[in-house]
């Protein structure tokens, strides 16, 4: 068993959690506006505006990345996003350690709902969410073309 460790997201991460989101969006999809403004400025688009992200680390290297969005609608408190894993490092349970990681910073700092976006065509992902507790929801309007679900849970 590999050697996996949930830390805070530095500046110093800012390369590796570009990278590791390309790398997923570019597999399955292209990249958008809204992935450029989130992965090219983390710390303005997310972390600034009382965001959140953590990053995986496997042997201290970045291999896996989450981030909270603080939403400014009147339904849900954060957006769970960007979570990607590298391909390699994919089947050691790192999105279940993430999702966890996230899910506590967002009790910790009083959200009381999460919302996400995704694809059904990525079972893995969609599998995920449920067991972390997220449920399928209709109606927000989405930046991104390729959403084709959206999902929520209360804390």
């Amino acid at each position: 068993m590999k050697d996996i460790k949930i830390v805070d997201y530095t500046p110093f991460y800012a390369q590796a959690f570009k990278a590791i989101n390309q790398q997923w969006i570019e597999q399955y999809f292209v990249m958008e506006e809204a992935d450029h403004k989130a992965l090219d400025h983390p710390q303005e688009y997310i972390i600034d505006k009382g965001g959140y992200i953590v990053m995986a680390l496997c042997d201290n290297k970045p291999v896996g990345a989450c981030a909270l969005i603080k939403l400014h609608n009147f339904k849900y408190d954060y957006e769970l996003a960007k979570m990607g894993i590298l391909p390699e490092y994919r089947g050691l349970k790192i999105g279940w350690k993430l999702g966890q990681a996230v899910l506590e910073k967002a009790r910790s700092i009083g959200a009381e709902s999460l919302y996400l976006e995704s694809n059904r065509k990525l079972t893995p992902a969609l599998t995920l969410y449920g067991k972390l507790g997220f449920e399928e929801v209709f109606g927000l309007e989405t930046p991104y073309e390729r959403s084709d679900i959206q999902m929520a849970m209360m804390l």
